[in-house]
This record gives structure tokens, C-alpha cells and sequence, in this order.
């Protein structure tokens, strides 16, 4: 992809503004052009949309993303060793990439774009708040300012994503991440991928938002799944007597001899709906 966009190996880009990576950043930078190029992908199509990204780092992703046709990429990084790599790529795609120096956490992603232009989110995101991330794009109003999610995390967090009942990965995050939206793993990257290499496997997992989400108050139905897999292990009638145990599964209809990984997201939220 070097040859394809005309902008330097990110290797070299790497040592010439020695951005070594930072481990208290949670960066692991994929350097490998057609790796990103793979993410950028499975983002689906990019022409129409402002593409966000988190943790650009040296820009491999970014490359990717403008190469592959999108219409705007807003890249935010905390890092300012990283900013004149990217003022580099701004360059050579003009008018395409705004970069915002900053923290993810502390920003408002729903301002970045224009009003009713599609929003993507595509990002290999920093295994220290990755998880965070996700949960706060999923916990605002519905339907959601963005049209897709296409995410890196460790393969753990990616299969938790995606879990289902009767999955040993099946807890909160799975349920919330099934009640709003369509999710799927799409492939697996080993260590060695990153520099430098983490200690674990990752994955890519693309969500899309569900149009009509089951009616359910955000608030309730985390205090029940809260309950439930708190304990996990122990009978729903144990686990749920903080919310109302027996009473409470009997109005639902569901055997409290169950366990919580047992319960689909349908379950939960008829739990939830029935809290005061």
C-alpha cells in the first residue's frame, strides 16, 4: 500500500519521529499496510461517510481508510509525538483528515460530523479503554449518531462482544451489546501483527445498530444484569434477591433454579421491564 498512496513504510515514518510505542498509552501499532487495509474493509462502504478513528498512532489505519475511498476520516490522538506523522498523511490527502489532539474519553463523538451524514467509527483501539469506548457509544440515545463500529480489541473482549446464552463468555456486555445491535467477529490478528507485539491474540468485530431494540429502560436492565452475573454461578432466585429473586421470575415466567448465563437477552429485558 505504500506504493498505492505514494507516503512513506510506516517503519520508517516510525523511526524518523521515534514514536516508540507507549505502553501506558495502550498502543501496539499495526505497521502492516495490508492489514489496515483488511480493517478499512470490513467497515464496509466509506465514500458517503465521515469515518472517526481513535489511536491513529504512526496512521496505518488512516492511510487505509483515505486510500480505500473515504470521504472524511476524523482521527483523534492523545499522543502529540504522533501529530506531525499525521500532518504528513493531512497533506498528501488535502481537505480529507482533521486531527484532534486529545482524549477519547473526554469527547462528545456526536459533534465531530455534520448533521445527518452517515457516521462511521473504525478504529484499533487502545486495549486500556476499549471496553469503556464501546460502552459509552452503546449507552446514548437511540438510534445512535453512527452507522457502524469496526473495532479492535483483544480477542477475550471481542468474544464477550458477541457472546450469546450458554457461551462461557456470555455476561453484561454481551446482553447490552445484543439488545442494541447486530454484532459479529470477522477475523483474528496474532501478536505478531503489532509492534510491539502484545501478549494476546485480537480481533476485529463489527457492529451495526438494531433499528427496533426491544423497549427497555438502559437503567433497569443493568441493575438486573448487574444481579444476575454478579453471581453467576448461583440460581437466579439467589443471584436476583437484591431485585426481587423468586417474586420477580415468576411474573417473567422464567424457572429461578436457572442461572443468568442461561437467560437470552429477550429474558433480561422482560426482567428489566418488570422492575419498578
Amino acid at each position: 500500500m505504500a506504493a498505492l498512496d505514494g507516503l512513506p513504510p510506516l517503519r520508517e515514518v516510525i523511526a524518523r519521529h521515534g514514536l516508540d510505542a507507549k505502553k501506558s498509552l495502550g498502543q501496539n501499532f499495526l505497521l502492516d499496510l495490508n492489514i489496515t487495509q483488511k480493517v478499512a474493509r470490513n467497515a464496509g462502504k466509506l465514500d458517503d461517510a465521515t469515518v472517526i478513528e481513535v489511536g491513529p498512532g504512526p496512521g496505518g489505519l488512516t492511510r487505509a481508510l483515505l486510500a480505500l475511498g473515504a470521504k472524511k476520516v476524523i482521527a483523534i490522538e492523545r499522543d502529540p509525538r504522533c501529530l506531525p506523522a499525521l500532518a504528513e498523511i493531512s497533506a498528501h490527502y488535502p481537505g480529507r483528515l482533521m486531527v484532534i489532539e486529545g482524549d477519547a474519553l473526554a469527547i462528545d463523538f456526536s459533534t465531530l460530523a455534520p448533521a445527518g451524514e452517515p457516521v462511521k467509527i473504525v478504529a484499533n483501539l487502545p486495549y486500556n479503554i476499549g471496553t469503556q469506548l464501546l460502552v459509552n457509544w452503546l449507552t446514548i440515545p437511540w438510534p445512535p449518531f453512527w452507522q457502524s463500529l469496526t473495532l479492535m480489541f483483544q480477542k477475550e473482549v471481542g468474544e464477550r462482544i458477541v457472546a450469546e446464552a450458554d457461551d462461557d463468555h456470555y455476561g453484561r456486555l454481551g446482553v447490552l451489546c445484543g439488545w442494541l445491535t447486530h454484532c459479529d467477529m470477522m477475523f483474528d490478528l496474532p501478536p505478531q501483527a503489532f509492534t510491539p507485539p502484545p501478549k494476546v491474540t485480537s480481533t476485529v468485530v463489527h457492529l451495526e445498530p438494531r433499528a427496533n431494540p426491544l423497549p427497555c429502560d438502559l437503567g433497569k436492565l443493568e441493575r438486573i444484569t448487574a444481579a444476575a452475573f454478579g453471581q453467576r454461578r448461583k440460581m437466579l432466585r439467589q443471584s436476583l434477591k437484591p431485585v426481587g429473586g423468586e417474586v420477580l421470575l415468576e411474573k417473567a415466567g422464567i424457572d429461578p433454579k436457572r442461572r443468568a448465563e442461561t437467560l437470552s437477552v429477550e429474558e433480561f429485558v422482560r426482567l428489566a421491564n418488570l422492575l419498578p
